[in-house]
This record gives structure tokens, C-alpha cells and sequence, in this order.
């Protein structure tokens, strides 16, 4: 079983592989850097360090936003050699990019906060009265774990950062301000058609809004509501992702779709659950390459 993740050290891998082993199976982490994708007329073939990389039962991708492109050529080279791969390359990018992301929900009818993207600096007055006024909050299409998110609370506020980041060529969306959220969210870890852990983050910092635990946010374990759960494992299955962290807020009437993310940390939803999410991840990871090795042999035999 491969994980893909740049540093073996990280809790989620060292977890990973844990589990792996526990099950009776070898793990074998690979540096996406380090992989090296050959191309040949019907013939891909993966090296790492110089080694050839055969006989992958499943791979588990753990993909950093630095290394988005690379590491999605790497995941597509893995599947065009066969090799199940629990998160797609196309649902990876899916989630990697806010404002696409959540155009999938969107369009499937789930709640999610009132978003706008665009370029024009002599508008954004318009824009922010789309999002329901002041304050507002402006986040990176590509950011993760809080950082490129921020409040405005004036229209020169809003207007200095908008253009600071299209002058530095950054993508950017302006999003509601659901103000009944009060600094926290919930994550839910969705793992096939389950959510296995649940947590509540709350901003720890006086004025802070962002509750990620990256941020210094704190998390206490939650039994989340039937809609909750339904909207979660909705949105994961819409990005078309196996294993994701789904981030929502709790709204007046009910979950409010914020992202999600293809590569979920969940030591802190471990520490605050006491529930094993690595061997929830690791069993789905195994059912999910079985499964592909079954519909192999049955298109082998219709064929």
C-alpha cells in the first residue's frame, strides 16, 4: 500500500502506516517529488530513486497544496498503470479550488454561503451587497488551513485587500459572513459512505474567526444531526472523493456547505474522539482496491 506525502514524520502518515502494518499489509510512503513518471506507447511505469515501483495494491494519496500540480500528475500516472487510487486526480483539483468546489454543491442544491469571484476592481461595492454587506469575509480560491482568509469590516478595508491580491495576481472569492457561526465550524471525516469521527472547532483566540486548528482552534467531539451527516457525505460524494474532511457551518436552518479537503489532518479529530480514523481510512482504502480488482475480473470475463 503506497501513501503519497512529502515527510514520513507527519502524524496522519505515521498513523497510516500504523494501521497498514496492523492490518498484516507493508506500507510504503513515497516523496511525491520523488517520484518519477515514464511514458511509453501503452506502457506507464513509476520510479522512485531509480526503482521501478510495481506490485501497488492501492495508492492513498496525502497531497500538499504546494505541490498540487505535480503531485496530481503523479496520482494520474498511478491510475493509468492500473493502480487504484482512492482520491481521483479530477476530485482532488475539484476540492483544491474554493470557487469550483463550490460550484459542484451549489448546483447539486446544497446550502452553502453566499460566494462571489471576480475581477472587477470598480464593482466591489456591488459585490459585497451580493454577499449580504458588511462584514465580509475574502478568502484565496487555493488556501488552506485558514491562511489567505480574511474579515473586512469596512469598504476601504474590503477594497485595499481586494486589490493588494489581484495586484499580486491572486485568485480571490468574497463570501458571506454567517454571523451565527461565531467562530466556529464543524469537520466531519467522511470515509466511503460514513462519517467516522465529528468534531466542532472553535476559535481560541479573543477575535478571531477562523477556528482551524492550524489557527490554534480547539476541537470537542460532536454527534452530528441527521442532516448533517447527509450533507457531508453529499458533498464528498459529489466532489467524488473516498476520503475527505468536510468543513460546514452550523446555520440558522441547518449545515452550510464551506469545503472541503482532499487530504484531511485528523490528529486533532483522533485526539478529540479517541476513535481510530487511520484504520477507518486504511479498511475503505482495502475495500475500495478489492472492489476495483473485482470489476477487473468481471470485464475480463464479459469481454
Amino acid at each position: 500500500m503506497v501513501i503519497l506525502s512529502r515527510k514520513r514524520s507527519l502524524y496522519s502518515t505515521r498513523r497510516l502506516v500504523e494501521a497498514i502494518k496492523h492490518r498484516g499489509h507493508r506500507p510504503l510512503v513515497l516523496d511525491t517529488l520523488r517520484c518519477s513518471m515514464i511514458l511509453a506507447r501503452g506502457k506507464p511505469r513509476m520510479m522512485y530513486r531509480g526503482v521501478e515501483i510495481r506490485g501497488v495494491d492501492v495508492v492513498i494519496p496525502r497531497i500538499g497544496a504546494s505541490i498540487t500540480a505535480y503531485g496530481l500528475a503523479v496520482v494520474t500516472h498511478f491510475d493509468m498503470m492500473g493502480v487504484p487510487v482512492v482520491n481521483a486526480a479530477q476530485s482532488i483539483s475539484r476540492s483544491r479550488d474554493k470557487l469550483r468546489c463550490l460550484q459542484y454543491l451549489s448546483r447539486a442544491g446544497l446550502d452553502i454561503p453566499r460566494t462571489v469571484m471576480a475581477h472587477d476592481r470598480s464593482n466591489v461595492r456591488k459585490l459585497v451587497e451580493e454577499v449580504g454587506g458588511l462584514p465580509v469575509i475574502i478568502k484565496l480560491i487555493r488556501g488552506t488551513q485558514g491562511v489567505g482568509v480574511m474579515i473586512a469590516h469596512t469598504q476601504p478595508e474590503v477594497q485595499t485587500i481586494v486589490d493588494t491580491f489581484w495586484d499580486l495576481g491572486q485568485e480571490i472569492v468574497l463570501q458571506e459572513f454567517v454571523a451565527e457561526s461565531k467562530g466556529k465550524d464543524v469537520r466531519a471525516l467522511v470515509v466511503g459512505d460514513r462519517v467516522v469521527g465529528a468534531m466542532r472547532r472553535q476559535a481560541k483566540k479573543e477575535g478571531e474567526f477562523r477556528s482551524n486548528i492550524h489557527r490554534g482552534g480547539e476541537g470537542q467531539p460532536i454527534q452530528l444531526p441527521p442532516s448533517y451527516i447527509e450533507a457531508a457525505v453529499t458533498a464528498a460524494s459529489i466532489i467524488g472523493l473516498g476520503i475527505a474532511g468536510v468543513d460546514m457551518l452550523e446555520g440558522h436552518e441547518g449545515p452550510r456547505l464551506m469545503e472541503i479537503n482532499s487530504s484531511p489532518g485528523f490528529e486533532g479529530l483522533e485526539a478529540a474522539t479517541r476513535q481510530d480514523i487511520a484504520g477507518e481510512m486504511i479498511d475503505y482504502a482495502l475495500e475500495f482496491a478489492e472492489s476495483k480488482r473485482a470489476d477487473k475480473r468481471t470485464h475480463r470475463r464479459v469481454s
